[in-house]
């Protein structure tokens, strides 16, 4: 669990520092390659001075709830959601598509489980998918057409029909299909 969020944080561009006696691969490899600060030890008080947040995750739930009542930020404790100030979503990311789910922090578990039945239905060809509307929405705000026109076309570039047609693996076919309407619309 500390390694699937210390990814998300370092992702979303915290300055994350790790205590704990060990790292999993995954982290050293993090550690390696600078993107977080090794701490090698258990926590003690006094560690958590001058941050931001805190999520005590480690398999002693006596010592999670010891780590959150030492702190008084914005706590996350793993194995207890009601010694927690704030949850974090399980999400998903494709580009500019995010993806949160929450069960407000009554079961994790379920939250992983519909991530990642989301994860499927919207696959990485959202990314492409997206990457083009960055500049398709550009073109069509500064086209000369009227309002009606442009509302029209970005809708249709959103459109339930678009989301199918990518999940079916024809997002090529969507973007041709949104040029040369844009073209006829000009």
């Amino acid at each position: 669990m500390a390694e699937r969020k210390a990814t998300k944080l370092i992702e979303a561009g915290a300055s994350l520092t790790v205590v704990s006696p060990e790292l999993t691969p995954v982290l050293s490899a993090m550690k390696d390659a600078g993107d977080l600060v090794h701490v090698e030890r258990q926590y003690t008080e006094g560690d958590l001075d001058g941050a931001l947040i805190a999520i005590a995750a480690t398999d002693d739930p006596k010592r999670n709830g010891e780590i959150a009542a030492s702190f008084e930020g914005l706590i996350n404790v793993v194995t207890s959601p009601s010694l927690c100030n704030f949850i974090v979503p399980s999400s998903i990311n494709r580009g500019d598509l995010s993806i949160a789910v929450s069960t407000s922090g009554v079961s994790p578990a379920l939250s992983r489980a519909i991530r990642l039945e989301l994860e499927t239905l919207y696959g990485e060809e959202f990314r492409e998918y997206l990457e083009f509307l960055k500049g398709f929405r550009e073109r069509v705000q500064s086209s000369p057409m009227d309002d009606a026109k442009r509302e029209f076309l970005l809708r249709e570039a959103g459109s339930a029909g678009a989301v199918v047609a990518i999940r079916e693996g024809k997002a090529g076919s969507a973007i041709s299909a949104m040029n040369e309407l844009l073209r006829k619309m000009l």
